[in-house]
């Protein structure tokens, strides 16, 4: 109970400054980019000629390509999710009467993001490389069945959490988009880097709310990112399954195709935590307590003890064939 009342007063603490945060790190909706910017403009007289040019421009792309794009649509359109669960988060509070500053936040930083989703689903549509309803099915699964992604109602770990989450999906949308423009495919490697652009500014946001508590609670918020590494950030894609699945076999396989791909890897995953651990500066953090002492050793010692176990990884060389991009669609 205690320490669930400090991080309640650290929160209300900073949360003046949620006004200013959103100003820095979010685009006011009038000014910001929409789905239909990057679309085939269905009143357009070109607007059939238009699909055809996508769907050809789509041709070149292969099999691991469409699994991993496929995989980062459904994360991204498991949004009401993802607000749900910031929103039931310790210091966020929807229903005072005067207006929470962190929940003016989530609201703001779900209407970007949603954009995401909405964008790669009428592409992968317009495409005609997938199968859109074993999409649909998957992605109401990833809904339905939720997720635990060990942060409870903390604030703390949550902000780790998502500061180690969206720079994880930056770099995968980045190199997404990256290898869609090599293929000659402009349009998805322009619509994949600006969705990236978005991500690295979340990214920037909540790391930068984690510092703030690192003033407030040094103790409180080492403790806090040391349990969330030992438990590992498991990301939201985690709990993908294809119809008939269980879950955690498309998350498996997925990886894999993304890793083959480069996307995003597990040498990524150690370079994102020494960034933070450089960036929270935890080497000059003071006034920690004997356990936060431990914590910090701990995660200092971290980034080389991952890359000591990646070095001894194996990716599996065999392809999992998915319900999403048949066999057919191989390239």
């Amino acid at each position: 109970m205690v320490i669930k009342n400090i991080r309640l007063e650290v929160m209300q603490a900073l949360e003046h400054k949620v006004d200013s945060f959103m100003e820095s790190f979010l685009v006011p909706v009038e000014k910001i980019w929409q789905p239909s910017d990057f679309l085939p403009d269905s009143e357009s007289d070109t607007f059939l000629q238009d699909v055809e040019q996508l769907r050809e421009e789509s041709k070149d792309l292969g099999y691991d390509f469409w699994v991993t794009m496929v995989a980062d649509m459904i994360t991204e359109e498991a949004l009401p999710t993802y607000e749900s669960w910031l929103m039931d988060v310790e210091g966020i509070n929807q229903h005072e009467g005067k207006e929470n500053g962190w929940s003016k936040w989530v609201r703001a930083w779900t209407a970007e993001e949603n954009r995401h989703g909405d964008v790669l689903n009428k592409y992968l549509y317009l495409s005609g490389r997938v199968n859109m309803r074993e999409i649909e099915i998957t992605t109401q699964h990833l809904i339905s069945d939720g997720f635990d992604i060990g942060t409870d109602r903390d604030p703390y770990k949550n902000f780790v959490y998502t500061s180690f989450q969206e720079l994880a999906t930056q770099i995968s949308h980045k190199r997404v988009g990256q290898l869609a423009k090599k293929k000659g495919n402009a349009l998805l490697g322009k619509m994949c880097n600006i969705i990236a652009g978005d991500e690295m500014r979340h990214h920037l946001a909540y790391r930068e709310f984690v510092k703030n508590i690192f003033v407030e609670d040094p103790s409180g918020m080492m403790l806090a990112f040391a349990d969330m590494m030992k438990k590992k950030i498991v990301m939201p894609a985690h709990f993908l399954r294809e119809s008939g699945e269980s879950i955690g076999v498309a998350f498996e396989n997925f990886s894999n195709c993304a890793q083959r791909l480069g996307v995003y890897t597990a040498d990524d995953y150690v370079d994102i935590l020494s960034k933070l651990n450089k960036f929270w500066e935890l080497d000059s953090i003071r006034s920690l307590n004997e356990e936060a002492e431990k914590a910090r050793d701990y995660l200092m010692k971290l980034p080389a003890r991952l890359t000591r176990i990646s070095e001894r990884m194996k990716l599996p060389e065999d392809e999992f064939t998915f319900k999403w991009v048949q066999a057919n669609g191989r390239l």
